[in-house]
């Protein structure tokens, strides 16, 4: 994995201002540099800048970017983040039509099928990937974002010049692009946050490249093409043969995203999504003699502190100790103590540019800072439960009854500590219903369904539309701020496509959640493990941790030069910090209530301060 991001132009000469250019490209570099550190690479002509860092993975000697294709005075370059499961198959493909290649990279391959195909070259890609692909002749950038959205790509435009960057934080380097937020960029944060609008970069001027989509940006503008979208038809195999499938495809990506020449390790909850990833990438290394390292994650003091509830109905710890000794891994047991998790609440924040996830952030950056040593790549298990239907939200009648986002059915927690004023300018419950009417529409329908099974396929959409992008960023920030690649295999397209038009009653059979990826791991997992009843991300449960947060909070409202109090109202605030916290009920998923939302005001306020953002509203 790595960090891209450059500029691009026609009406004006880079070269005539060389070293101040450079010095950009340079300075973008410095900005991504957590995301490569193992090289860095920049390239500058006319019209474009290219600038790369790289965490090496495949083709640990030759794979130094920007590459650049010369032929009849044509020049054409490439800096590419991610990772292509793919490349043996479409390099021998390009090989028998005469194309040669200087590296064993797939970033090479990636060039040539471009200069093969033209843009829709991307089609014959499976991998994650954000891709910026210079063509000099044509005086074209093309910027490319895979299926799923799991590799980030950022955009926005400055005096002409087209600005694209890996990370928000790139953008900022460039000349006349800076931190403003306007009212859609206050109701990101406060009404919809952590999640996200699809193509929304929160600041002003600032995009994101939409999952499936390319840009063809030229002369003539910027031109956004649509390559990959689910689509809705009938589902014509048998139960037993969408078991079979199902089971082929799952394995078929975990094996495929097993390609590295570094080792690789899985993460392990005990939980079905990463026992079944963990069963296979152990059973394919044992062929070659060598043995799959896992890691677990937990709290301190969760042992004693831990509360059994709707959301989270047990711990991860028996079932881990299960899977280890079944998988016979070199496994290692991670614990996030109290302060580290609200110590890494601000780093959470520089590795988004933005408010994230608040301490399921931020601890997930603790961890990925402690398994980096051991390994650069992981395989998680993200992603099963938005494609199988494993949230509560697929299952609950309140949730499918509901007209707005499910994971977020009550707005009133997030109002509860905002200035009367500010909630009258935002317009929350306004905007939050204009953007669920907007994902709604989107929705490929399929005629003749039920009306149950259609509001299924809605729910299914916002999953993978919403709330897997929200995760996925979250492992992508998290992973890539300790120079830690982590590979989602659920998030497969062929996996994508095909489980969007399962019918629920072979996902969900005999009302088990997630049945469907049960039936297609049997053989490869215990059954208590298989059959285990589904329990999220681990959280603390300590409640020093609460208190801890309470006084950084409290803090804030004493510091009249704290930017959030802006919008914050003091006398609610300090009636939301005296008042029990209720822990089963999130405000956003299912595992952020009362002291995430301390938590995540710590992270608005950090954010503000840090990045000194303007606000115009």
């Amino acid at each position: 994995m790595c960090g891209i991001s450059g500029f691009f132009q026609t009406k004006q000469d880079f070269l005539k201002k060389r070293k101040f250019y450079e010095g950009i490209l340079d300075s973008m570099n410095l900005a991504l540099r957590r995301r490569g550190p193992d090289d860095r690479g920049t390239f500058l002509s006319s019209h474009f800048g290219l600038a790369h860092v790289r965490l090496s993975i495949v083709d640990l000697v030759t794979g130094h970017q920007p590459i650049l294709k010369k032929a009849d005075s044509r020049t054409w370059g490439i800096v590419y983040n991610g990772e292509l499961y793919n490349t043996d198959e479409l390099r021998e493909e390009l090989k028998a039509l005469g194309h040669s290649f200087d590296t064993a990279s797939d970033t090479e391959v990636i060039l040539c099928a471009y200069l093969e195909y033209g843009p829709g070259f991307v089609e014959k890609l499976n991998g994650i990937f954000a891709i910026a692909i210079m063509d000099e002749t044509s005086r074209k950038l093309m910027l490319y974002r895979d299926r799923a959205g799991v590799k980030p790509l950022f955009y926005g435009i400055s005096d002409e010049t087209v600005v694209f960057s890996s990370e928000i934080k790139g953008l900022f380097c460039f000349p006349g692009l800076s931190p403003v937020l306007d009212r859609d960029g206050l109701n990101q944060i406060f009404s919809i946050g952590p999640a996200r609008t699809g193509g929304n970069g929160v600041f002003q001027g600032v995009k994101e490249v939409l999952p499936g989509h390319f840009l063809i940006c030229s002369d003539e503008g910027i031109r956004q093409e649509c390559y990959w979208k689910l689509e809705s038809h009938d589902h014509e195999d048998s139960y037993e043969e969408t078991v079979e499938k199902t089971a082929f495809l799952v394995e078929d990506s975990i094996r495929r995203q097993m390609v590295s020449d570094v080792p690789i390790c899985t993460f392990l909850s005990g939980g079905v999504d990463s026992s079944l990833v963990s069963s296979v990438c152990a059973r394919e290394l044992k062929k070659k003699n060598r043995q799959l390292m896992t890691f677990s994650f937990d709290f301190v003091g969760n042992q004693e502190n831990f509360r059994a509830n709707a959301f989270q109905p047990s711990q991860d710890r028996p079932f881990v100790e299960q899977m280890a000794a079944y998988l016979d891994s070199d496994h290692h047991y991670l614990e996030c103590s109290t302060e580290d998790q609200a110590k890494l609440l601000k780093d959470s924040v520089l590795a988004h540019d933005l408010p994230a996830m608040a301490d399921v952030d931020s601890s997930m950056l603790y961890f990925c800072s402690r398994v980096r040593p051991f390994c650069k790549v992981a395989l998680t298990g993200e992603c099963a439960d938005e494609i199988f239907g494993g949230y509560p939200w697929f299952h609950r009648e309140d949730c499918l009854k509901a007209r707005t986002f499910p994971w977020t059915m009550d707005l009133k927690a997030r109002q509860v500590l905002l200035k009367d004023e500010f909630l009258r300018e935002l317009k929350m419950e306004e905007y939050v219903r204009q953007t669920y009417e907007a994902s709604l529409a989107q929705v490929p329908s399929l005629p003749g369904e039920s009306a149950q099974e259609a509001r299924r396929r809605e729910i299914s959409y916002l999953n993978l539309k919403w709330f897997m992008q929200t995760l996925l960023n979250r492992m992508d920030r998290t992973s890539m701020y300790s120079g830690l690649e982590a590979r989602v295999p659920f998030a497969d397209h062929r996996i994508m496509e095909y489980l969007w038009n399962v019918p629920w009653e072979m996902k969900a059979r005999d009302g088990m959640v997630k049945h469907l990826l049960r039936q297609a791991g049997r053989g490869r997992l215990p059954d208590e493990i298989l059959f285990r009843r589904k329990s999220p991300y681990p959280k603390t449960y300590d409640k020093g941790y609460e208190t801890l947060l309470a006084g950084k909070v409290r803090e804030i409202m004493e510091d009249s030069s704290s930017p959030v109090l802006r919008f914050l109202d003091k006398e609610k605030t300090e009636l939301f910090l005296s008042s029990p916290s209720d822990y089963g009920r999130p405000w956003y998923g299912q595992l952020m209530a009362g002291p995430q939302l301390y938590a995540y005001l710590l992270q608005v306020n950090y954010w503000l301060r840090e990045y000194r953002i303007g606000i115009e509203i």
